[in-house]
């Protein structure tokens, strides 16, 4: 069974900056790609980017230029570094293991989920 633990959400002003964090076990860091996804109250769940097992980065344009997405193989991690934060960034993020793909119904793995805020 592939887990995924996400950390680093919170409540910060609009033009603030947040890491995000996903410890990914070994059977998840195996698999196509890793994503981040997020879902904001009543609305489906969005895709904000992924990360191909060789390393291609790929963003939804809603957050292209201000998130960027790495990954960590000698940490079993992946980050989502989101700066210059817009109160319509307010979710909740997943990370996801499993697809390389903006459909989050390929992904067979998900974290828990970690509240972003941001105020205006």
């Amino acid at each position: 069974q592939a887990q995924l633990v996400e950390s680093g959400g919170g409540l910060v002003q609009a033009g603030d900056s947040l890491r995000l964090s996903c410890v990914a076990s070994e059977r998840a860091l195996k698999t196509v790609g890793l994503g981040w996804f997020r879902q904001a109250p009543g609305k489906e769940r969005a895709f904000v980017a992924a990360i191909s097992r060789s390393g291609g980065i790929t963003y939804a344009d809603s957050v292209r230029g201000r998130f960027t997405a790495s990954r960590d193989n000698s940490k079993n991690t992946m980050y989502l570094e989101m700066n210059s934060l817009k109160p319509e960034d307010t979710a909740i993020y997943y990370c996801a293991a499993g697809s390389y793909t903006y459909n989050w119904r390929a992904y067979s793995y998900w974290g828990q989920g970690t509240q972003v805020t941001v105020s205006s």
